[in-house]
């Protein structure tokens, strides 16, 4: 078996399941305007995972004199996130080793590659899952990236596959001796329109097993139960969840109960969203990006589906507390 640095990754402490036995450790998703500074701190109070993404960054942008200044607010985080893991996604070595080495520089816990991205604008690059039609340059980024991290792990997240679920790309990612995979258990062509293969990420966690590298699991977990679950029945080390975090803020914390948080919590937590999205971005992003996150907090009740229309329709965070507040008052 290869001697791996698994850094963070080995120390973490995995859950106990319904079983009793040990169950997975859990990480939030890599999502593109969603896991940004501003939402890592609402997940912190809602119930923290046990490992945190940054959202995927360009590292052609990141390590180009133009593009650093406006990308380096994504490398943004607070001390409470740790472990974090900094994710970057593109087709050039040279730009890995640079933004690898500035993630470490930054106090990172450890460097991702995104090799799973299936959207036309990344695949158009050569990066994301388009790096699967080309194994050796894959290679060549893994190596350059581990160059940059120095003793900080580094990481793959990929798919199944381009067009068909194609094992021997895994285990190509396999032969670089990386210490996680993270797999999304859908191929590019199958983007979210099929239920995830869980069957073939259990062959794939087997596989792992034997060569020592951790695999995490991804793919169609909606809540806290169902990924120990998943981890249980596949053998995965650890569960990622993206999508689910949409339909529960407090996903990670099973002591929590989506049917007790009351309507007021839900909208000081939609409240505290907002100022933290405009303290974070100002007019750097737009802010109808916040409006994504709306349909978190105003939903399951009578009423919710008229508010939620009316916040979709503000422009600003001012426009967004007075519709809130009257809102409550109303309520009371």
């Amino acid at each position: 078996m290869p001697s791996i640095e698994y850094g963070f990754w080995g120390k973490l402490k995995k859950s106990a399941s319904a079983s009793g036995r040990d169950g997975p450790f859990f990480v939030l998703a890599p999502m593109a305007d969603v896991t940004d500074a501003a939402f890592r701190k609402i997940i912190l109070e809602t119930g923290r995972p046990d490992v945190f993404y940054t959202e995927f960054i360009s590292a052609a942008g990141l390590a180009s004199e133009k593009g650093r200044p406006r990308l380096i607010k994504n490398l943004e985080y607070s001390e409470s996130e740790h472990p974090i893991v900094a994710q970057f996604f593109g087709s050039n070595p040279e730009h890995f080793r640079i933004c690898a080495k500035l993630a470490r520089e930054r106090g990172f816990d450890g460097i991702d590659i995104n090799m799973g991205c299936p959207d036309r604008k990344v695949i158009k690059q050569g990066a994301g899952i388009g790096l699967s039609k080309s194994p050796m340059l894959a290679k060549e980024i893994i190596a350059a990236a581990k160059e940059g991290a120095g003793d900080l792990p580094v990481s793959v997240k990929t798919r199944l596959g381009y067009f068909d679920i194609d094992l021997r790309w895994i285990e190509e990612l396999f032969s670089t001796e990386i210490p996680v995979l993270i797999l999304h258990g859908r191929t590019m062509k199958e983007m979210s329109k099929v239920p995830a293969h869980w069957d073939v990420i259990s062959e794939v966690a087997r596989r792992g097993k034997e060569r020592g590298i951790l695999v995490v699991g991804n793919g169609d977990v909606m809540s806290y139960q169902e990924g120990q679950q998943r981890a249980q029945e596949s053998g995965v080390d650890g569960i990622m969840v993206g999508r689910g975090i949409f339909q529960n803020p407090w996903l990670f914390n099973p002591s929590i109960r989506l049917k007790d948080i009351s309507i007021e919590q839900r909208l000081e937590l939609l409240l505290k969203h907002t100022k933290l999205f405009v303290d974070l971005w100002g007019s750097d992003k737009s802010f109808d990006l916040m409006k994504k996150f709306y349909k978190i907090y105003i939903a399951g009740w009578d009423g919710a589906k008229k508010l939620r229309a009316a916040v979709m329709e503000t422009k600003s965070e001012e426009e967004v507390r007075g519709i809130i507040q009257e809102y409550l008052r109303s309520s009371q």
